[in-house]
Formats: structure tokens, sequence, C-alpha cells
């Protein structure tokens, strides 16, 4: 994994996934590891062959991908201040 963000800062982070029932099973694990999300639609500035994302705030990445080893997320964005995106993984 390459990334040029520190990966112990938490920020707001968007997980995508490529099904509903991957979302479904990404939440499953989160709620078993502890990690506060929200499942939301997708936003417009991604896409998604899934309509649903989950949101994760004050979360370090590092955090999120050791939660979510076994089956992680097709992709993730950080999301920026000016309301854009950033591909994290």
């Amino acid at each position: 994994m390459q990334t040029n963000i520190n990966l112990n800062i938490a920020m707001t982070y968007i997980l995508i996934f490529n099904s509903v029932h991957r979302v479904m099973k990404a939440e499953k694990t989160l709620k078993l590891s502890q990690i506060n999300f929200k499942t939301i639609p997708v936003p417009r500035k991604l896409s998604s062959d899934c309509g649903l994302a989950i949101k994760i705030v004050d979360t370090e990445l590092e955090k999120i991908f050791l939660a979510l080893k076994a089956d992680p997320a097709e992709e993730i964005y950080l999301q920026e201040d000016d309301d854009s995106y950033r591909r994290v993984n």
C-alpha cells in the first residue's frame, strides 16, 4: 500500500464496495471492531456499481485497513476540506 498521508491522523474516509452484500458485511465487521461509521449513498463525485458507501470519521486509516483485512473495500477515499476526494488505496 502506498499513500502520501499519515496513517495515524484521524480524518474522514469514504469506503466503496462493489455490492450491497459487501457493504453489509463490512458494516458487521466494523461494528465488531467498534469502529463508528455511517452508511451513505455514494457521493456523486465518486462512482460505484453499488449505490451505497461507508463513511468513517475520526478513525485512523490503519485501523480501518486492519478491521477489513479479510474483505477490504475496493476503493477508499479521503474527503478533503474542499469537499473533493483523494483515493488512498
